[in-house]
């Protein structure tokens, strides 16, 4: 059933994730009768998030990824590294897995290795089902980046602006859920 919702037929699902999705199919099918898993004190509750993540496709595309593949992708890059990448890498790292929040701001020329180093980051957070959102200020950036999208049209952020503009995400959204599941987001090419 994810294959075919997400469209991957490659998908793989951990014994974590094949046990909350079918305990999200349980509790939505007691939902229905009034019930809960929680009226049956000795049923194991889902992780929240696979629950709400059924109902929205932007989840479930940002989760639908080939986590072996990703995996695997992350130990190659990983070892190319080098000491200066190290460093940002292990700093994001530990901020995204201890929940920090922050901001990095990774520049240099062309062929420095900005490329390897967030596609590190992606392979390493994507393979443990973390949703990383890729995007970037241009349409043709936004089509080197592995499920990218240009940050207007992911953000809702207008395209002519004034001091009153805002981004067009509204609360209780599919794109509000996401960006509440989300691990990191990687801007390319951000505008100065």
């Amino acid at each position: 059933m994810r294959r075919k919702i997400s469209d991957n037929i490659h998908l793989t699902l951990s014994e974590y994730e094949i046990q909350n999705y079918a305990l999200a199919e349980i509790e939505k099918l007691l939902n229905d009768v009034g019930k809960s898993l929680r009226d049956f004190h000795m049923m194991p509750f889902l992780d929240e998030r696979f629950f709400h993540s059924f109902a929205n496709r932007l989840i479930v595309e940002e989760t639908s990824y080939n986590k072996e593949e990703l995996r695997l992708n992350h130990e190659k890059a990983h070892k190319n590294l080098n000491s200066r990448q190290l460093d940002v890498y292990n700093a994001v790292v530990d901020n995204v897995n201890k929940n920090k929040g922050g901001m990095f701001f990774i520049y240099g020329s062309g062929g420095c290795g900005k490329t390897l180093l967030w596609q590190t980051l992606c392979s390493c957070f994507r393979s443990e089902g973390k949703i990383v959102l890729l995007v970037a200020g241009s349409e043709i950036a936004a089509t080197l980046l592995p499920g990218g999208r240009t940050a207007h049209s992911r953000f809702k952020i207008p395209l002519k602006f004034d001091q009153s503009s805002i981004a067009g995400i509204k609360h209780g959204t599919n794109i509000a859920e996401l960006m509440q599941h989300t691990s990191l987001i990687i801007w390319d090419e951000a505008p100065m």
